[in-house]
């Protein structure tokens, strides 16, 4: 059962109040006619009558539940201009539009219809045919190694650094000195590390 209320040159422009239509469309009336009270908008004072007419005829006139009712469909349509104008400067004159329109506020019955969930069936469960064990996991016998080879038995395997005895000790930061890495480099190193005569 749908129930409808109207307002009618409501001295506020449209596009204002649609604003705040927006926020409440589809909404229960309770919901509705509190997200009313809490918005901060100067157009939620006629829609908050024309939604509380609209609540009352459906409990007075049709026997309505407010429970059960939500807004189907609210329209803000333009209404009528009033036609002013504003003296401006060098003589001249502004038009002024004070606008107006008209909410038509609609609501309908909500019914809860319960149905009855259908029960999924249930696939019988799979046969076990062989439960399989898991096996012990075999322990690898360690091998201690007790004796050490001999540096003479590895021979030529193992490198050995040659430095220059002077880097040793309080002379190691004088890098320039080892042969070795002055034969490697070749005559650039020789350029740079070489000794001006005093």
């Amino acid at each position: 059962m749908e129930v409808k209320a109207q307002a009618k040159y409501i001295r506020m422009s449209p596009k204002k109040l649609r604003l705040v239509a927006q926020l409440i469309k589809g909404m229960n009336v309770e919901e509705a006619t509190n997200q009313l009270k809490f918005t901060n908008k100067r157009g939620k004072g006629p829609l908050l009558k024309v939604l509380s007419s609209a609540i009352h005829n459906g409990e007075n006139n049709f026997a309505l539940k407010r429970e059960n009712l939500y807004i189907k469909k609210i329209v803000v349509d333009e209404g009528s201009t009033l036609k002013r104008w504003k003296p401006r400067a060098f003589g001249r004159a502004t038009p002024i539009r004070k606008r107006s329109s008209h909410i038509t506020v609609l609501l309908d019955e909500r019914i809860k219809e319960f149905k009855e969930k259908k029960r999924k069936e249930r696939l019988p469960e799979p046969e076990v045919v062989e439960t399989f064990k898991k096996e012990p996991k075999k322990e690898i016998p360690q091998i201690e190694v007790s004796q050490k080879l001999p540096e003479e038995e590895l021979g030529e395997k193992k490198n050995k650094k040659i430095f220059d005895k002077r880097r040793k000790g309080k002379y190691r930061f004088k890098q320039h000195l080892d042969k070795t890495v002055l034969k490697r480099a070749g005559g650039a190193l020789k350029r740079i590390f070489r000794r001006k005569a005093g």
